[in-house]
């Protein structure tokens, strides 16, 4: 496989700019089916060993439905790459929908790929309270069911997550440390002598954007806690939904509110509310004056990097979804079973920059070419649970390379 994925993703990312008042403004919701043919051995990409084929349905037949905030933005784009060639190797057919975090979109998204024939969804939804009609519409359809880049809160919705936990075809979820990758970022605009930190956010309630925010805020109390004479702080949100017209027009707000403002932190939003935010402080001249850090990794952060107008970005967990697709895929094979009573959290690591350098390794293992081959894709839907979760857990740069030397 090993194809260059600079190209492809510059490609969708001018898409995005065009789609971007569609896709992740709230606009019309898209769908799109990519059905890739089952190749005919495993050395190909082919899926049908003969366990698969014990199963008694063919990977040509099986779909899989991605309900998403956009397949055409930074990160959805990455997203959208790399299930694509899952599903070319395994030979499934996968249909997206974009639903733009709009509530009733992401919940009518679920829905619609039920009744589209798909045997299993993955979802990266914008509240937990959504969750409690996917997980119906799943029961009700007897589709399987995992969220991405989102887990319900044990905590704040004890009943979605109970409701979660008793359901026979939800799965589970895979997601990142929010809390943790907060106080990271926070901790490199501290380290580069940073103080008076502007936020970005996204959509109110959303728990990914809620996990981070509690994050930057322990990152700038635990400071202030250890240096009494070097005080921090962060401003309260401005929400800019999940377009760049919206990250702008947040930039300028803070700007505008505290001229003395060092650094701002666009808390995530797939990349563009980022892109918009950027591009107001070069309007402003104040690449200089003003760090910027935030999630979910740009096509050209190298170069951002080098030029000032990024400090530093979490991101490269583009692979987060291939984890809950290939749990759906298990689960409609009949390799993973028993989901009743149980909640399958599966942790996703981050990867952190902050100078160009830093950016290198990760651009040649996860930008120049998908950090997969076709083969190893195949090699990962045969991993049991516990299989699945350890590679999960151990994607890394060092992972990545090591296999690229193989």
């Amino acid at each position: 496989m090993k194809k260059v994925f600079k190209k492809a993703t510059a490609t969708v990312t001018a898409a995005a700019m065009l789609a971007s008042l569609t896709a992740c403004g709230g606009g019309a919701a898209s769908s799109a089916t990519t059905a890739a043919p089952a190749a005919d051995s495993k050395a190909e990409g082919g899926a049908e060993t003969t366990e698969a084929a014990a199963s008694g349905i063919d990977n040509k037949d099986i779909k899989i439905g991605v309900s998403i905030w956009s397949s055409t933005d930074v990160l959805g784009s990455q997203c959208k790459l790399i299930l694509d060639e899952a599903a070319k190797a395994l030979g499934v057919q996968v249909q997206y929908v974009d639903q733009g975090h709009v509530s009733e979109k992401v919940t009518a998204s679920v829905e619609q790929l039920a009744a589209a024939g798909c045997q299993g969804i993955i979802i990266c939804n914008s509240s937990d309270t959504e969750m409690t009609s996917a997980i119906k519409t799943a029961n009700d359809n007897k589709v399987y069911l995992a969220q991405f880049f989102r887990v319900i809160s044990k905590d704040n919705s004890a009943d979605i997550y109970d409701m979660a936990t008793q359901s026979p075809y939800y799965i589970g979820a895979v997601h990142e440390n929010e809390p943790e990758n907060g106080e990271k970022l926070v901790q490199i605009l501290l380290d580069k002598g940073d103080r008076n930190i502007g936020l970005i956010g996204w959509e109110q309630g959303d728990a990914t954007w809620l996990g981070r925010w509690e994050g930057y805020k322990a990152g700038v109390e635990n400071w202030n806690k250890e240096h009494p004479d070097d005080q921090a702080k962060l401003s309260e949100p401005q929400y800019a939904g999940t377009s760049s017209e919206g990250g702008s027009k947040a930039a300028e707000a803070l700007m505008s509110a505290d001229p003395t403002l060092d650094a701002l932190i666009p808390a995530g939003g797939g990349g563009d509310p980022l892109q918009g935010a950027i591009a107001a402080v070069e309007r402003a001249g104040k690449v200089q004056d003003i760090d910027i850090v935030s999630t979910d990794f740009l096509p050209d952060l190298g170069e951002r990097l080098e030029n000032g107008s990024m400090a530093g970005q979490s991101g490269g967990h583009y692979c987060d979804p291939l984890i809950a697709f290939m749990m759906v895929y298990n689960a409609i094979k009949g390799n993973y079973s028993g989901f009743e009573g149980k909640f399958e959290d599966v942790p996703f690591p981050y990867l952190y920059v902050s100078s160009a350098d830093d950016y290198k390794a990760y651009e040649q293992y996860f930008v120049d070419q998908l950090p997969y081959t076709d083969e190893e894709l195949v090699e990962m839907s045969e991993l049991d649970l516990e299989g699945l979760k350890e590679a999960a857990a151990k994607i890394s740069i060092e992972d990545a390379a090591a296999r690229a030397g193989k």
